[in-house]
């Protein structure tokens, strides 16, 4: 409420209504704009007043001097599907987002979303959650469907096929959809193909969100798997999303500036380009998806298993293992072999580190972490304007519970990579505006009232890669759709989350 309707109301001898929370006090980043010292005033699921002292009476005051108050942050890329879908009520509060100051994620991606949006986006009506979360449909989980784990070809039948699911899902209310073009049985699908189901996407105002084909020097390469996945979003008419952009391993080391060069280039053109990013040297993924050849997965882990003794493998995977850094730049986060690099593994067996590889994926395939990347490519993918803080979630690693309070105390407080400003309008701002989450994303009235509040000065990540799940410390205040989700810096056990449909374009099925 501005001081000069307070004002009239008062003349009329009319007192406004107490509003639910009022921020008093805090360094408010609105998002997209200059920071102020005030307050912030909320009423059910809304912001209702921003000013430098509001002139209202609140059913509860925060104190936030010498706090910082800004938008929720928005997470982009997140595997939170399971907990969100949980039988558990605590594990469906996503605590380890909600204690960072995340208020909205998105799932499926990587191509691994199921299409199904009636059950991903309907759940949360009789199971509540504590953050807000948008959906992809997968390529992964419709071409399985539709194809299995073949390396072929869909034929005519089968790709229309796909191209329904995908209509489909989208008028269910995906956001868009995902590809991990470097995952097998994904890596099968020709460019045209994916051009060809995407478009569905694209006709029903989707976005195309790709786990390129190649972060490294694997396949196509680093910079022609950019190449592609700006085509993809070019043909099929849609924006184009690079998931988690990163330069992979020795043979790439350095090759951020001629990447970014090539965005920025689509960008120039009009296309719109954009790309999130995690602040870890450290990929998480697994072992067979770090070291074993596409070829090999050809037909699922049956026909894999079946491979682990040819002499073929073994050459490739020396290579892959080479080109991820060596032994001692592989940790495993799972299973009997949990926290121990592959080096580790291979002197306990007392073989050479592919064949503890091969006999460590004979029983399972256990995630790792993959320290793959140089801090020099880090902080010159993360001070472009178009690249968005993102956490990759995946169980074992860090970037669970301390992504985002991790790049404010390294990269903005430590390193100087980034403003507090910059953080948090790619942390949020830049989130909301990308994929047009109406209403999210900033401080002011009219806006959803997802807000943080948290303390400039301790603010971080205690997760580790020894100990991955220690949550971060340093957020105070977390409200979710107006609702108070952190008091206090302790979680209240409320569930305010919503999922959020995308409005679609274009006719359905």
């Amino acid at each position: 409420m501005s001081r000069r309707i307070l004002a009239a109301l008062l003349l009329l001898g009319v007192a406004p209504a107490p509003v639910d929370v009022l921020i008093r006090g805090g360094t408010v980043y609105p998002g997209g704009g200059a920071p102020f010292t005030g307050d912030v005033a909320v009423r059910g699921d809304r912001i209702v007043a921003t000013g430098r002292r509001l002139t209202l009476s609140a059913r509860r005051t925060i104190d936030a001097t010498g706090m910082i108050v800004a938008p929720g942050f928005i997470d982009p890329h997140a595997h939170v599907g399971d907990m969100l879908a949980s039988p558990e009520a605590r594990t469906r509060l996503v605590l380890p987002f909600l204690m960072q100051g995340v208020t909205t994620t998105f799932i499926g991606n990587d191509g691994g979303g199921d299409p199904d949006m009636a059950k991903i986006l309907g759940s949360a009506a009789t199971r509540p959650v504590g953050i807000n979360y948008a959906a992809f449909a997968g390529f992964g989980a419709i071409r399985s469907q539709v194809i299995g784990t073949a390396r072929r070809a869909p034929t005519a039948a089968e790709l229309a096929r796909m191209q329904r699911i995908v209509a489909k899902a989208m008028c269910g209310g995906a956001i868009g959809l995902s590809t991990g073009l470097f995952y097998a049985p994904q890596s099968f699908a020709t460019t045209d193909e994916v051009v060809a189901v995407a478009r569905e996407a694209g006709k029903r105002g989707g976005w195309y969100d790709s786990h390129i084909r190649d972060e490294s020097s694997y396949t196509v390469g680093l910079s022609a798997a950019i190449d592609e996945a700006i085509a993809i979003g070019r043909q099929a008419g849609m924006p184009t999303h690079i998931s988690h952009i990163k330069a992979l391993g020795v043979d790439v080391h350095g090759q951020a500036p001629a990447i970014i060069a090539k965005v920025a280039a689509a960008r120039a053109r009009g296309q719109d380009v954009t790309a999130d990013q995690y602040p870890w040297s450290a990929s998480g993924t697994s072992l067979v998806a770090a070291l074993v050849p596409l070829w090999a997965q050809d037909g699922g882990r049956q026909a894999l298993l079946s491979r682990l003794g040819d002499a073929r493998l073994r050459t490739d995977m020396v290579e892959n293992l080479r080109k991820r850094g060596g032994a001692d730049r592989l940790l495993i986060t799972e299973g009997a072999e949990k926290d121990r690099t592959l080096a580790a593994v291979a002197a306990r067996m007392r073989i050479d580190p592919v064949a503890a590889a091969i006999a460590t994926i004979r029983v399972a395939d256990p995630a790792v972490a993959s320290f793959n990347q140089r801090e020099d490519d880090i902080a010159a993918f993360m001070r472009q304007p178009w690249v968005m803080t993102g956490s990759d979630a995946s169980p074992g690693h860090p970037r669970v519970y301390g992504s985002f309070a991790r790049k404010y105390a390294k990269y903005v407080r430590a390193d100087r990579v980034l403003t507090l400003r910059q953080f948090i309008d790619r942390s949020a701002t830049l989130a909301a505006d990308t994929f047009r989450l109406t209403g999210r994303g900033r401080i002011a009235p009219g806006r959803f009232a997802d807000i943080v509040v948290f303390d400039p000065k301790t603010y971080a990540a205690q997760a580790t890669y020894a100990d991955p799940t220690r949550p971060a410390i340093g957020v105070r205040t977390v409200l979710v759709n107006g609702r108070i989700a952190v008091d206090g810096g302790r979680a209240t056990g409320v569930a305010a989350g919503r999922a959020l449909l995308h409005r679609t374009g274009g006719s359905c099925p």
